[in-house]
Protein backbone atom coordinates (compact mmCIF):
# COMPACT_ATOMS: atom_id res chain seq x y z
CA UNK A 1 0.00 0.00 0.00
CA UNK A 2 2.75 2.36 0.66
CA UNK A 3 3.66 2.37 -3.15
CA UNK A 4 0.58 2.96 -3.93
CA UNK A 5 0.33 6.02 -1.47
CA UNK A 6 4.05 7.32 -2.57
CA UNK A 7 2.90 6.92 -6.58
CA UNK A 8 -0.65 8.86 -5.69
CA UNK A 9 -0.19 12.05 -6.10
CA UNK A 10 1.79 11.78 -9.19
CA UNK A 11 -0.75 9.98 -11.29
CA UNK A 12 -3.59 12.04 -9.53
CA UNK A 13 -1.60 15.58 -10.83
CA UNK A 14 -0.98 13.50 -14.17
CA UNK A 15 -4.39 13.14 -14.83
CA UNK A 16 -5.47 16.11 -13.24
CA UNK A 17 -6.48 18.29 -16.19
CA UNK A 18 -8.01 15.25 -18.29
CA UNK A 19 -10.21 14.92 -14.99
CA UNK A 20 -10.96 18.80 -14.05
CA UNK A 21 -12.38 18.53 -18.11
CA UNK A 22 -14.08 15.51 -17.40
CA UNK A 23 -15.86 16.59 -14.70
CA UNK A 24 -16.37 20.08 -16.33
CA UNK A 25 -18.62 18.21 -19.23
CA UNK A 26 -20.25 15.83 -16.17
CA UNK A 27 -21.60 18.92 -14.42
CA UNK A 28 -22.74 20.23 -17.56
CA UNK A 29 -24.46 16.90 -18.98
CA UNK A 30 -24.79 14.49 -16.13
CA UNK A 31 -25.71 11.32 -17.61
CA UNK A 32 -29.52 10.35 -16.14
CA UNK A 33 -28.29 6.89 -14.55
CA UNK A 34 -25.03 8.41 -12.91
CA UNK A 35 -26.38 7.85 -8.70
CA UNK A 36 -27.01 4.21 -9.86
CA UNK A 37 -23.53 4.21 -12.08
CA UNK A 38 -21.44 5.43 -8.73
CA UNK A 39 -23.43 3.54 -6.76
CA UNK A 40 -22.54 0.16 -8.91
CA UNK A 41 -18.69 1.38 -9.07
CA UNK A 42 -18.24 2.32 -5.18
CA UNK A 43 -19.17 -1.04 -4.01
CA UNK A 44 -17.03 -2.94 -6.54
CA UNK A 45 -13.73 -0.88 -5.63
CA UNK A 46 -14.45 -1.52 -1.96
CA UNK A 47 -15.67 -5.04 -2.44
CA UNK A 48 -11.33 -4.77 -2.99
CA UNK A 49 -10.32 -2.18 -1.56
CA UNK A 50 -9.84 -2.18 2.70
CA UNK A 51 -9.34 1.08 4.19
CA UNK A 52 -7.59 -0.49 7.12
CA UNK A 53 -4.48 -0.97 4.73
CA UNK A 54 -4.30 2.74 3.88
CA UNK A 55 -5.86 5.08 6.42
CA UNK A 56 -4.09 7.91 3.97
CA UNK A 57 -7.67 10.33 4.35
CA UNK A 58 -6.73 10.15 7.77
CA UNK A 59 -3.22 10.62 7.86
CA UNK A 60 -3.80 13.86 5.36
CA UNK A 61 -7.02 15.43 5.48
CA UNK A 62 -8.69 17.61 8.66
CA UNK A 63 -12.33 15.59 8.18
CA UNK A 64 -15.12 18.48 8.20
CA UNK A 65 -17.09 18.39 11.36
CA UNK A 66 -20.80 19.58 11.65
CA UNK A 67 -22.64 21.08 14.32
CA UNK A 68 -24.77 17.86 14.73
CA UNK A 69 -21.29 15.41 14.15
CA UNK A 70 -20.18 18.05 17.35
CA UNK A 71 -23.17 16.74 19.71
CA UNK A 72 -23.09 13.37 19.07
CA UNK A 73 -19.06 12.63 19.63
CA UNK A 74 -19.31 14.66 22.07
CA UNK A 75 -21.92 12.69 23.79
CA UNK A 76 -20.11 10.23 23.11
CA UNK A 77 -16.68 11.21 24.51
CA UNK A 78 -18.69 12.32 27.47
CA UNK A 79 -17.60 15.69 27.20
CA UNK A 80 -19.32 18.90 27.05
CA UNK A 81 -20.03 20.02 23.45
CA UNK A 82 -18.06 23.65 24.04
CA UNK A 83 -14.98 21.38 25.38
CA UNK A 84 -14.94 19.48 22.87
CA UNK A 85 -14.48 21.79 20.46
CA UNK A 86 -11.92 23.70 22.21
CA UNK A 87 -9.53 20.45 22.46
CA UNK A 88 -10.24 19.10 18.94
CA UNK A 89 -11.35 21.47 16.27
CA UNK A 90 -10.70 24.52 14.45
CA UNK A 91 -12.26 27.11 12.11
CA UNK A 92 -11.26 26.47 8.72
CA UNK A 93 -10.97 28.93 5.63
CA UNK A 94 -14.65 28.66 5.23
CA UNK A 95 -15.97 29.41 8.18
CA UNK A 96 -16.63 25.23 9.16
CA UNK A 97 -15.16 23.34 12.00
CA UNK A 98 -12.38 20.93 11.05
CA UNK A 99 -10.30 18.86 13.22
CA UNK A 100 -7.35 20.38 14.21
CA UNK A 101 -4.19 17.85 14.43
CA UNK A 102 -3.22 16.03 11.18
CA UNK A 103 -3.45 12.69 11.53
CA UNK A 104 -6.63 12.43 13.20
CA UNK A 105 -6.68 12.73 16.96
CA UNK A 106 -9.30 9.43 16.84
CA UNK A 107 -6.95 7.35 13.88
CA UNK A 108 -4.92 4.26 16.17
CA UNK A 109 -2.00 2.94 14.70
CA UNK A 110 -3.84 0.05 13.13
CA UNK A 111 -5.34 2.58 10.99
CA UNK A 112 -8.78 2.05 13.15
CA UNK A 113 -10.69 4.74 13.73
CA UNK A 114 -11.14 5.70 17.64
CA UNK A 115 -14.79 6.69 17.50
CA UNK A 116 -15.93 5.15 14.59
CA UNK A 117 -19.54 4.64 15.27
CA UNK A 118 -20.08 8.06 16.26
CA UNK A 119 -17.31 9.52 13.33
CA UNK A 120 -18.04 12.74 11.52
CA UNK A 121 -20.16 12.44 8.31
CA UNK A 122 -17.63 13.84 6.37
CA UNK A 123 -15.89 10.65 7.46
CA UNK A 124 -18.93 8.63 6.88
CA UNK A 125 -19.24 9.26 3.81
CA UNK A 126 -15.48 9.34 2.71
CA UNK A 127 -14.54 9.43 -0.25
CA UNK A 128 -17.54 10.50 -1.52
CA UNK A 129 -18.02 8.78 -4.77
CA UNK A 130 -21.44 6.77 -3.89
CA UNK A 131 -22.62 10.26 -3.10
CA UNK A 132 -26.15 10.94 -4.93
CA UNK A 133 -25.44 13.70 -7.69
CA UNK A 134 -22.03 13.15 -7.61
CA UNK A 135 -21.14 15.73 -10.21
CA UNK A 136 -21.97 18.20 -7.96
CA UNK A 137 -19.01 17.54 -5.97
CA UNK A 138 -16.31 17.93 -8.65
CA UNK A 139 -13.73 20.04 -7.02
CA UNK A 140 -13.90 17.84 -3.75
CA UNK A 141 -13.55 14.60 -6.00
CA UNK A 142 -10.51 16.32 -7.85
CA UNK A 143 -8.62 16.46 -4.44
CA UNK A 144 -9.57 13.07 -3.49
CA UNK A 145 -8.34 11.16 -6.11
CA UNK A 146 -4.90 12.60 -5.33
CA UNK A 147 -5.38 11.12 -1.54
CA UNK A 148 -7.67 8.03 -2.02
CA UNK A 149 -6.37 5.28 -4.22
CA UNK A 150 -9.88 4.35 -4.24
CA UNK A 151 -11.36 7.56 -5.60
CA UNK A 152 -8.82 6.78 -8.38
CA UNK A 153 -9.35 3.82 -9.36
CA UNK A 154 -13.53 4.51 -9.41
CA UNK A 155 -12.81 7.88 -11.02
CA UNK A 156 -10.96 6.17 -13.95
CA UNK A 157 -13.65 3.54 -14.25
CA UNK A 158 -16.16 6.07 -14.56
CA UNK A 159 -14.21 7.25 -17.46
CA UNK A 160 -14.84 4.28 -18.96
CA UNK A 161 -18.10 3.39 -17.99
CA UNK A 162 -20.57 6.34 -19.20
CA UNK A 163 -22.44 6.32 -21.49
CA UNK A 164 -21.14 9.54 -22.65
CA UNK A 165 -17.63 9.25 -22.62
CA UNK A 166 -15.12 11.84 -22.41
CA UNK A 167 -12.42 11.52 -24.94
CA UNK A 168 -9.69 13.74 -25.95
CA UNK A 169 -12.11 16.01 -28.87
CA UNK A 170 -14.87 16.09 -26.23
CA UNK A 171 -17.89 13.39 -25.27
CA UNK A 172 -18.43 10.76 -27.62
CA UNK A 173 -21.20 7.99 -27.29
CA UNK A 174 -19.98 4.82 -27.44
CA UNK A 175 -21.17 2.54 -30.12
CA UNK A 176 -23.04 0.26 -27.80
CA UNK A 177 -24.94 3.00 -26.40
CA UNK A 178 -25.76 4.33 -29.55
CA UNK A 179 -29.23 4.01 -31.59
CA UNK A 180 -28.80 0.35 -33.24
CA UNK A 181 -25.20 -0.39 -31.69
CA UNK A 182 -24.85 -3.30 -30.30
Amino acid sequence: MEKILNQLPKKAKDKHKENKKFFVKLKNKPPRHLDTLMEELHDAEFEKTDCLTCGNCCKTTPAWVTDKDVTRIAKHLKMKEQKFIETYLEIDDDNEFILKTVPCIFLGHDNECGIYDVRPKACQEFPHTRRKKFYKISETNLQNVAICPAAFNIVEEMKKRLPVQYSGGGWKAPEKFRRGGG
